[in-house]
């Protein structure tokens, strides 16, 4: 696999056209049943993908887990690979190898599963290249880069039976489980609109110059299956969030924590109406994705969500920067990571329930810290040896990532969407449909 990368030549070894067939079945929410075929005595290993920022994270919280063994570390560029040796040094993976193509980690046949933090454009295909060599794959949040890449990444898992879990951690928060399960149950009464937010204070990203690529980065791979495009000073490392030839925007980029808690807590699946308001407010630049964005999600059973994005403008909500707030004919809740508050319909606080720090303190690549993270790695883990339930299987997240897909493809063509409730489907708007698929 050791072969430079021509888009063409990789989508056609991917198999993406075929991956459709499976589709009908899959968009009614089922997954596989798969059973894990490891010797219970063997270490699972794993690869590592994508070490610039979250894949830091993924080796820490591995780190924290009894019979795994990290074997590569991959990324393209030349620094990051060496930060990820370094965390596998300090992790005591001394076993593990680094890699600037992932594809060679695939084919060892002592790779189990792969995690991967790459920018959204590889998530899909990289996941499908794993599939197909037999891996499992954990998969950072969103789970695909546009709605038809998260269809076929659930007919790519149907056709290898392998196990993919994206990483929305909150699925794996004791307090966020319990708390959701006592919404279910009525604490609130009939939970019928979800609110969830997120604030940052981001720099403008000035206007790119074409440059040379710079001798540590293998830009092509990088670029991987998207369309060519030159580069420039001003995409790599972070900045690809922001254009949407690579990126999802802030909505996908950490919208999808509190969409998903919300949609959760509501127990919908994908809207019937979606809007979206909002541009790039704060600087004039390159930055294509809204720096400022409200969406707004009908479902069927009179429940609706609202995310509101502000990228550039870090005013605290609730004295929170993100959080969701479920609200209900008896009371609400507020929920801020791995903690809560229940309120009664007189706004008085009459239950709480809040997170102990984290011990290991908090890492920077980790929004939630490497305690709760490793919650979210360990489940997949042991999904993986024993056979045991995903708390986030992408039957179920994908639905939360295109019903942001579909917040964003509303804001693309200014208009209300009109969907399909049963698998999210735009209907009557061909400017739209068009966005559903590169």
């Amino acid at each position: 696999m050791n072969t430079p990368v021509n888009r063409r030549t990789f989508i056609q070894q991917t198999g993406l056209a075929g991956l459709g067939l499976a589709l009908p079945s899959l968009l009614k929410g089922q997954s596989p049943s798969i059973a894990s075929t490891l010797n219970p005595g063997r270490k699972i290993g794993l690869a590592v993908v994508g070490t610039n920022n979250r894949g830091l994270s993924h080796i820490q919280a591995l780190d924290g887990i009894a019979g795994v063994d990290l074997l590569y570390v991959c990324d393209v560029e030349d620094k990051a690979l060496a930060k990820g040796m370094a965390a596998a040094k300090e992790a005591k993976f001394d076993g593990a190898k680094a890699l600037k193509d992932f594809r060679k980690a695939l084919d060892d046949k002592q790779v189990d599963a792969i995690t991967i933090a790459t920018p959204d454009h590889w998530h899909t295909p990289m996941a499908l290249l794993a599939l197909a060599a037999g891996k499992h794959v954990y998969v950072e949040k969103p789970c695909s880069q546009n709605p038809h890449e998260g269809e076929l990444l659930l007919a790519g898992i149907a056709r290898h039976q392998r196990l993919v879990q994206m990483g929305n951690q909150r699925r794996s928060f004791p307090n966020v489980q319990a708390i959701i399960k006592d919404i279910h149950a009525g604490v609130i009464g009939n939970a019928y609109y979800a609110r969830g937010w997120y604030d940052n204070n981001r720099v403008s990203i000035g206007h790119g110059k074409p440059a040379p690529v710079p001798s540590t980065l293998d830009y092509e791979l990088w670029q991987g299956p998207a369309p060519r495009r030159p580069y420039v000073d001003n995409l790599i490392h972070y900045n690809w969030h922001w254009f949407w030839h690579y990126g999802t925007g802030e909505a996908l980029n950490n919208g999808t924590h509190e969409l998903d808690v919300c949609r959760w807590a509501l127990n919908v699946g994908f809207p019937s109406k979606v809007s979206s308001t909002g541009g790039r407010f704060a600087f004039q630049d390159d930055w294509e994705t809204p720096d400022t964005q409200m969406v707004g999600w009908e479902y069927e059973g009179k429940k609706a969500i609202s995310w509101e994005g502000r990228s550039c403008n870090g005013f605290k909500e609730n004295r929170l920067d993100r959080g969701v707030m479920i609200y209900g004919t008896e009371g609400s809740v507020l929920i801020d990571g791995n903690s809560f508050k229940i309120y009664d319909k007189k706004n008085s606080v009459v239950r709480e329930i809040t997170d102990r720090a984290d011990a290991a303190g908090t890492n920077t690549a980790s929004a939630t810290g490497i305690r709760l993270d490793r919650l979210h790695v360990r489940n997949f883990i042991e999904a993986i040896r024993s056979g045991s339930p995903l708390n986030s299987p992408i039957a179920e997240a994908s639905i939360s990532v295109t019903t942001l897909h579909l917040g964003n493809i509303a804001q693309r063509v200014g208009s209300t969407l009109h969907c399909d409730s049963s698998n999210g489907h735009i209907r009557d708007n061909a400017a739209a449909a068009k966005l559903w698929r590169r």
